[in-house]
């Protein structure tokens, strides 16, 4: 009889998972993927859709094509984990496994925010996108604020290029002069792990755009009713449309289960990925991973991506004895789109001590291809 590899999650990290792992384990053994959803999207994307620039269909893939590269897919919620026993509840239905790899990513909590569903629209869900580009087709000038909930969130650089998305859509539309634009961060700087250069030039785009910047600004509630976001500083501020980073946490059966720790994320080996229970691993956006200067390793799919190729080799080494060990060594890059078919790239290494060492490129039409032919190999090559 083979053994079961279960992957918990078919996102980014949680694909490249299964389907390495496919392409290693004899026939015999079984790969299964897990997801409540039946379809899968390329997130980055969610960007270009919010301005038009995309539809729906055009990064949206379903599930079940993971059939064709011999990966089971299961879709549903998983009620309940028992890391010691790897057994999952998968809609009540009990599945064990001889491996088990989560890559559940974060669960949005903007509810945990008085007002702030109900005022703002969410730039990182599909519904979210959607509803920001029709409320964008419909803008004919105002106040419109850019927010990000709490000060560690995936993707970073996200609801930077929101900003700056959102302005030279405006600019295109001719109605800039009438809107003013301001984002209020709850973090210090913008991809404050990247390091002071990166966060100075990131700065420096939105405020160069006419986006005033407002760090350390904590939203403490929004008000629907009168469209005023008041803060733990005391500040307030009005708007006409918000757009928001939500907050994030780990999905409930992850938090139920002990696998997080007083961060509320799952504490993994650095370079294996390995949690406190054998041969259970996390990856991506629901880990934790300290870093030297004191902040953890930032929530992104680069990362996810090569955690997951790390714990797929070695979980295939481990059960077939070919191959070779390997180490998750924190490189990692991020795009950086500004509008007008231009992008800046940030690269380098993130485990390097006593910071990180992040170049940023300035943006240009080269960075912004390079994007669009990641999102179309992203999407060719997987499904």
């Amino acid at each position: 009889m083979g053994r079961t590899a279960l992957i918990l999650g078919a996102g980014i990290g949680g694909i490249v998972a299964a389907e390495t792992l496919r392409k290693l384990l004899p026939a015999a053994d079984r790969v299964i993927a897990v997801d409540r959803s039946e379809q899968h999207f390329f997130q980055p994307s969610l960007l270009w859709l919010m301005v038009g620039q995309r539809m729906p269909r055009g990064f949206t893939r379903p599930l079940n094509g993971l059939l064709r590269r011999g990966i089971e897919f299961r879709q549903g919620n998983i009620s309940r984990i028992d890391p010691a026993k790897r057994e999952v509840e998968i809609d009540g239905q009990p599945l064990h496994a001889d491996a088990l790899v989560i890559a559940l990513g974060v669960e949005y909590s903007p509810e945990t925010i008085p007002g702030l569903a109900a005022a703002g629209l969410c730039i990182y869900t599909m519904e979210g996108a959607m509803t920001i580009r029709d409320a964008l087709a419909r803008f004919q000038g105002g106040r419109i604020i850019i927010l990000t909930a709490a000060p560690q969130y995936k993707c970073p650089a996200a609801p930077y290029e929101a900003a700056l998305l959102v302005e030279d859509a405006l600019r295109q539309r001719g109605i800039r002069d009438k809107t003013s634009m301001a984002f209020f961060a709850a973090e210090p700087k913008p991809m404050v792990v990247a390091g002071a250069q990166v966060s100075d030039a990131v700065r420096g785009m939105v405020e160069s755009r006419g986006i005033t910047y407002h760090p350390e600004h904590q939203v403490t509630e929004v008000d629907p009713t009168h469209r005023r976001i008041v803060f733990a500083n005391g500040v307030s501020t009005d708007y006409d449309l918000l757009l928001y980073v939500p907050p994030h946490r780990a999905p409930a059966a992850v938090r139920d289960a002990g696998l997080t720790n007083e961060s509320g994320w799952i504490p993994v080996d650095r370079h294996t990925l390995q949690t406190k229970f054998e041969n259970v691993f996390a990856l991506g956006d629901i880990t934790t991973i300290p870093l030297k200067m004191g902040r953890p390793l930032p929530k992104a799919g680069v990362f996810a991506h090569g955690q997951a190729e790390v714990v797929a080799h070695n979980l295939a080494h481990a059960w077939t004895g070919k191959g070779t060990p390997r180490q998750f060594g924190g490189e990692g890059m991020c795009f950086i789109e500004t509008g007008s078919g231009r992008a800046g790239l940030g690269n380098g290494n993130f485990y390097a001590e006593p910071l990180p060492q992040i170049k940023l490129h300035e943006p240009n039409l080269f960075w912004h291809l390079g994007k669009v032919i990641y999102e179309k190999y992203w999407l060719f090559s997987h499904f």
